[in-house]
């Protein structure tokens, strides 16, 4: 599923609200994830998952065409742990169809 697609399933289960709305509540509600993250915070929702910022140490790699060592600078990414209730869901699903 892509934003726009769950923008639409949104507006179909409320039609009272407008489309306009619809996407300002799920701009508003990515935007209040990335800003927590990005103060080093963590985003949880319950019976879905949380959110947390991993960093990682600057290393030395190697370029896998040439075979040169490079550095690679520190960074951070987000990282999603989903909840309990979530993987019952998806361990099920996948149970049923296998």
């Amino acid at each position: 599923m892509v934003r726009s697609e769950l923008v639409e399933a949104l507006a179909v289960e409320f039609p009272d609200l407008d489309r306009q709305v619809v996407e300002k509540i799920v701009s508003l509600f990515f935007e209040e994830i990335v800003a927590r993250l990005s103060k080093g915070g963590r985003v949880e929702l319950r019976g879905f998952g949380s959110f947390t910022l991993r960093t990682y140490e600057p290393r030395t790699g190697r370029n896998p065409k040439s075979g040169e060592t490079v550095d690679v600078s520190a960074s951070s990414r987000p990282f999603f742990k989903p909840g309990k209730p979530i993987l019952a869901r998806l361990n099920a699903a996948v149970g049923a169809a296998g």
